[in-house]
């Protein structure tokens, strides 16, 4: 596509810079927005529909439309949050801003700032806590409350003034920031501060807001301290209670300053308690992103027990991917085949194990043996040859002996529960 700009544009926004916009917004899929258009839909005109991203957003005359609410389960755990669903061409054109800010603002981001970053992870962040936990005897377990329904407009506009030139970013982050959210009744919210999450734009906003709000300034006024932070979820190690109650008392100042305040209930000081530590303390666990820190029992390679703090799967995130294996009902998915049923739920359970089972694996095993109780009823209602269960586990015995991988999670559990 050409890359001139087009006379009698104000701005200079290439036509590339939104054809890779839309390559990356079709990637990452996505349901429609308040228009109920899809990305296949969007696509059938797909010529045109870009070019009116690339010349409205050229003129400045690009008005984003309302984001559409939609409340979903929280990634890890019990409850639920508002996702803002933007339309197709409105993510198109929030990519492009987002783009542009980005390759201004990765480069200064602070090493300990995982979220939504390239080449970088929760499962990064999850084992640097764990390295550092064991570094240092005490934590701060911070939460921001509603941290992306209320930050304040005029602090994200100043953090993108202070880092880019390009007056038609700013613009665009602004007329973003002011689009309506619209409910399910189709009643439009308007918003006076905030970033929707669910929006293109709002990872680098928000990251770019707590570079400054929080990063820079820990860094700047406790330097001796470290932390982890992935987006608004983060976590700071101190080599002592004073400090942290020290920290923590400062941070507390320091949100308010910026517009915004911890959660009372949720932001907790935690003793990094072990087999060395043996102190006690209010608070001796605690939970970043979807894993839980806390005293556990480990074996050393030449079999001696000891307790160690260590993260692994939380409460809230087993229960949460429990009740998912329920819903699938396996047990009566019996007009299906075996082969049918592995490639439904082997991408599923594989990404559970690629990431929860990345520490403390064995806190999965109870599930993984759960799928397998159910695999072992739909096995017995399907043949009626196999309903003894003498036969059915000897035909269970001979499969996984001949294809130990068929279903994922067979690589760490093959075995059925002796209750089944």
């Amino acid at each position: 596509m050409d890359e001139l700009k087009a006379p009698g544009k104000p701005f200079d926004i290439s036509k590339r810079a939104v054809w890779e916009a839309w390559e990356k917004v079709k990637a990452n899929k996505g349901a429609p927005g308040v228009d109920g258009q899809t990305i296949a839909e969007f696509e059938t005109d797909l010529k045109g529909n870009l070019y009116k991203v690339w010349n409205r957003m050229s003129s400045g005359s690009y008005f984003p439309p309302p984001v559409r609410a939609v409340e979903i389960p929280k990634a890890h755990g019990a409850g639920t949050r508002i996702l803002g669903v933007p339309t197709v061409a409105d993510r198109v054109a929030q990519t492009v801003v987002a783009r542009e800010l980005e390759g201004k603002v990765e480069p200064i981001f602070h090493s300990d700032s995982y979220g939504y970053r390239p080449k970088r992870s929760a499962l990064d962040a999850v084992a640097t806590c764990r390295r550092r936990c064991w570094e240092r005897d005490w934590v701060i377990d911070l939460d921001i409350a509603k941290f992306f329904d209320r930050v304040p407009w005029d602090l994200v506009v100043k953090a993108v003034e202070a880092n880019t030139e390009l007056p038609w970013v700013v613009l665009y982050v602004q007329r973003w920031l002011r689009a309506p959210m619209q409910g399910p009744d189709g009643a439009l919210r308007e918003r006076d501060r905030g970033t929707p999450q669910g929006s293109a734009a709002s990872p680098v906003l928000a990251n770019l807001f707590l570079h400054y709000a929080f990063d820079t300034w820990l860094a700047r006024n406790f330097p001796a301290v470290t932390f982890e932070r992935y987006v608004d979820d983060a976590v700071v190690h101190c080599v002592s209670e004073a400090q942290a109650r020290q920290v923590l008392a400062a941070l507390g100042e320091r949100m308010r300053e910026v517009g915004l305040e911890l959660h009372p209930d949720k932001t907790r000081i935690v003793y990094c308690k072990d087999s060395n530590r043996r102190g006690s303390a209010e608070h001796t666990a605690f939970t970043f992103l979807g894993y839980t820190f806390r005293p556990r029992g480990v074996r050393t390679k030449h079999g001696k027990m000891f307790t160690g703090f260590n993260p692994a799967i939380s409460r809230d995130a087993l229960n949460k991917i429990s009740a998912q294996v329920r819903s699938w009902r396996l047990h009566r998915r019996t007009e299906i085949s075996e082969a049918d049923l592995a490639h439904r739920i082997n991408p599923i359970v594989r990404g559970w194990m690629n990431y929860y089972g990345a520490f403390y694996r064995s806190a999965l095993y109870p599930l993984l043996a759960r799928i397998n109780a159910y695999l072992m009823r739909w096995l017995r209602k399907k043949y009626k040859r196999l309903r003894g269960r003498k036969k059915a586990q000897e035909a269970w015995t001979m499969a996984v002996t001949r294809r130990p991988r068929f279903y994922a999670h067979w690589a760490w559990v093959p075995t059925v529960p002796a209750v089944w």
